[in-house]
């Protein structure tokens, strides 16, 4: 005879690895897949939560049946799919990183587009699914690279036009929460060669959502050899753009001997440098966190905006 307590067994045996009914995750997906199996379509049960999982009940029209659960898989099934609507955190994630677009990580950004992402950001800070962010290190674990910023002391930094024929290929924070540890970095890529530039520094608890960082050493990574020497047709150096073509065959010519010094570089440990100061120190304040999203303000009055390395947000 069919009862609850078998539906209860089936829903351990037969679903897929699943969530609590009670939690709610912080990402919905924006497709659900709800299945059912039956060995009579005149009687179906369907059971899920609606959030993350696809459940798959198996039962007959009559309720007398002692096979009911029988280990033979139903050969009628019937799949239903239910597109979930986009939730509004989701939108307002993606409506965020792409007003990124064009603003080279907010030095280029003009007035109206800060003004639309200020709006964007506190948007999204007033649904911060972590308000503690120090109760769940574990998300603030790993590399997160800066999409934006409006911290008006990294753009001496993010400006080309001071840095002539070097690129910043990616800023970057790593957090590990078992060691307490900070690394920035800044990546660096050239006409023949790529290099960071880094601080590690390690962080107390100081607040629900307030980091206190104290820088250690700085590091200066060793250059690392490209596949080959590129030169790009202009240079924009102090304002002032500069014709490269006519240098062209001077930097081929020189690029095997180049090469050979910079592989000779390469093979050397980074130097490092002890950082002493006692005034060497920061705060960082997170005011929004998921697995793939971070907002956080610091202690000059900027805020910045990270995402999580690997996040399908960095190809938006």
């Amino acid at each position: 005879m069919a009862s609850l307590s078998n539906l209860n067994q089936l829903l351990h045996i037969n679903t897929l690895p699943v969530t609590s009914l009670n939690s709610t995750p912080s990402i919905t997906p924006s497709t659900i897949t709800f299945g059912l199996q039956s060995k009579n379509a005149r009687k179906s049960i369907l059971v899920a939560d609606g959030l993350r999982r696809v459940v798959y009940v198996r039962a007959t029209a009559n309720d007398d049946d002692d096979d009911e659960w029988g280990s033979e898989p139903s050969a009628d099934v019937a799949v239903a799919e239910v597109i979930v609507p986009e939730s509004e955190t989701e939108k307002l994630k993606k409506d965020l990183v792409g007003s990124f677009y064009g603003t080279a990580r907010g030095l280029k950004a003009a007035s109206e587009t800060r003004a639309e992402i200020f709006e964007l950001i506190s948007q999204l800070e007033a649904k911060n699914p972590t308000p503690a962010s120090t109760d769940a290190l574990s998300l603030l674990d790993g590399k997160w690279i800066l999409a934006y910023t409006s911290y008006a002391g990294l753009f001496p930094l993010l400006s080309s036009g001071l840095l002539p024929l070097l690129e910043v290929e990616e800023l970057s924070q790593t957090i590990d929460s078992e060691s307490l540890s900070v690394q920035n970095s800044v990546l660096l890529a050239g006409p023949l060669t790529t290099t960071s530039i880094s601080t590690n520094a390690k962080f107390e608890v100081r607040s629900p959502n307030r980091l206190q960082i104290k820088f250690e050493e700085g590091v200066i990574g060793t250059p690392q050899l490209t596949d080959s020497l590129e030169i790009p047709e202009t240079v924009e150096f102090l304002g002032q753009e500069i014709d490269l073509s006519s240098f062209k065959d001077i930097f081929t010519s020189i690029q095997n001997t180049a090469s050979s010094v910079v592989q000779t570089i390469s093979d050397q440990p980074p130097l490092k440098i002890p950082i002493s100061n006692s005034y060497a120190q920061s705060w960082l304040l997170t005011t929004y966190l998921d697995e793939e999203l971070r907002v956080a303000r610091g202690d000059g009055g900027g805020v910045f905006v990270l995402i999580k390395e690997g996040s399908s947000l960095l190809t938006n």
